[in-house]
């Protein structure tokens, strides 16, 4: 048997997602910034994805702009928010993506803001007193903290979190790649002013994501040589993608109660199998809480071994596909700065599974037992 449970890194494509976007590769090629028939019927298309996204999530057409995916989404309301509104100070933790932590950094690096980071629990979750602290001693912030993380699955209350940075007169973004497409997002009831998703993290294709930018507030491009979306990310669509991803959320969004529940039992058994068949397992952040975690994510601590040196090799050769952290750091043995930064045992191995729709009690019942067979006779 064969399994992958890495979907938080990337998921498989959904076969009707693929359906939808094969006449933009094979007919439909038009260039949709042409003003002629071929250009207009592809330009119509790009439309109506807008329209589907902004329908599934309550906002109107003119908010959503595509991108690349959540990475150049994230940098487009950081680098255009902080420069364009000539905000000198922003707040994030140091449990986010590195899109986010990343970006900050280099726009602190420049001179153009200082960073505060939100101070957190052992289990990852966000001290919103702090918040409210440093919103109170640096009015007219940019905010951005995330509404799952990648690695240990942890949800903030991002609703409470707009609440306070209303407030203040804050500026929030959240990256929401982990959550978009499965769970829904009404900007309406929300105060955030930006929110992210990404094609691939839902089933939709790679290299194709959106943001999410609350009317009213305007800023710059951040890419600049045509007039694509509203002259405010330059270059030529990419058509299929666009409508795959709309696809995809639209597929998402008919599908997420059952496919919550399915994916929620198979996390469910995940922990119980892992506790009763390996001694001394733990869960990192709140991932084994169903009320506080994403339920598509489960961090687990294994128990220190010299075993956990060649952890995720030996369960690749046992055709288990998982990750140690998150996948965008993965070969650069630099470790998890998550996992670091709530202080986890260095000795103990860490293993995320990530779970989607696809998968089945079977395979986790596989992987628990490969993953015992390591561990069986190792004593805490």
């Amino acid at each position: 048997m064969t399994v992958y449970f890495d979907n938080a890194a990337t998921t498989p494509l959904d076969p009707e997602v693929l359906d939808a976007m094969l006449p933009f590769m094979r007919e439909h090629y038009g260039n949709p910034s042409s003003i002629h028939g071929h250009g207009r019927q592809v330009r119509a298309a790009i439309e109506n994805a807008r329209k589907t996204i902004a329908h599934l999530i309550n906002a109107a057409p003119a908010e959503i702009s595509f991108t690349s995916g959540g990475t150049e989404a994230d940098n487009y309301a950081a680098f255009g928010s902080i420069r364009t509104l000539g905000l000198k100070h922003a707040i994030t933790s140091p449990l986010e993506h590195h899109a986010v932590l990343h970006t900050l950094q280099a726009l602190e690096k420049a001179g153009d803001i200082q960073l505060s980071y939100l101070r957190h629990d052992e289990q990852g979750r966000l001290d919103l007193v702090h918040l409210e602290v440093l919103l109170a001693t640096n009015p007219r912030t940019f905010v951005s903290l995330m509404h799952a993380n990648n690695e240990i699955g942890n949800l903030n209350d991002i609703a409470a979190i707009g609440e306070i940075c209303a407030r203040y007169d804050a500026v929030f973004h959240t990256d929401t790649v982990q959550t978009m497409g499965h769970y829904r997002h009404d900007v309406q009831q929300l105060k955030n002013h930006f929110l992210v998703g990404s094609a691939h993290k839902f089933h939709g294709p790679k290299g194709v994501g959106f943001l999410y930018r609350r009317s009213g507030l305007m800023i710059d491009a951040l890419l600049h040589g045509g007039s694509q979306e509203r002259n405010q990310r330059a270059g030529t669509e990419n058509v299929y993608g666009i409508v795959g991803l709309a696809k995809a959320l639209e597929i998402a969004y008919r599908g997420m109660s059952e496919h919550q529940q399915h994916i929620q039992g198979l996390k469910d058994r995940f922990i119980d199998k892992l506790q009763q068949q390996i001694e001394g397992v733990e869960f990192n952040g709140t991932s084994a809480q169903a009320d506080q975690s994403l339920y598509t994510v489960l961090n687990v601590s294994l128990p220190p071994s010299e075993l956990n040196e060649m952890l995720l090799f030996n369960l690749d050769i046992n055709h288990v596909s998982v990750s140690g952290g998150s996948a965008c750091t993965s070969g650069a043995n630099a470790g998890s700065h998550v996992l670091t930064a709530l202080g986890c045992d260095p000795d103990r191995g860490a293993i995320r599974f990530s779970m989607s729709k696809y998968n089945t009690t079977e395979e986790v019942d596989y992987a628990v037992e490969q993953l015992a067979k390591m561990y069986r006779k190792v004593a805490v």
